[in-house]
């Protein structure tokens, strides 16, 4: 890969698509996209959204609210499903485990709603892939 951000709905898709392939082949421990703090629009704390995938497992921590949004999303995709809801007592919110039995292109698609539609960030938002 020679390119390790995004700002464009397409772009993103094809980062993702690529950083999840890449993260496959290598098999790699853990893949992460980071929203660029300067694109965090969510007040959702000192921390800007992040997903990451492990292997066919996606992770990604939510507020209540958004955790309700996310369960929106899954019922989206049939190939995808909550494994694991853990909320500590303390920390605030739920890290929730999504097994993703998908390819690299819908992975992509997936990820890409999440930080639109779970996390609520505006189009030209800019992630960054920041491990493989």
């Amino acid at each position: 890969m020679t390119r390790f951000d995004a700002a464009s709905e397409d772009e993103r898709l094809k980062l993702f698509a690529d950083a999840a392939a890449a993260h496959r082949a290598r098999s790699g421990d853990v893949m992460t996209v980071d929203v660029d703090p300067d694109s965090d629009d969510t007040e959702g704390g000192e921390v800007p959204p992040w997903i990451q995938l492990a292997g066919t497992e996606l992770i990604m921590d939510c507020t209540d609210e958004e955790l309700e949004r996310l369960k929106d999303l899954i019922s989206e995709f049939p190939e995808f499903r909550i494994d694991e809801l853990v909320s500590p007592e303390e920390a605030e919110g739920t890290n929730a485990v999504v097994t993703a039995r998908s390819d690299a292109n819908r992975v992509a698609g997936f990820v890409e709603r999440a930080f639109r539609e779970v996390y609520e960030l505006d189009a030209e938002y800019r992630a960054w892939v920041t491990a493989i």
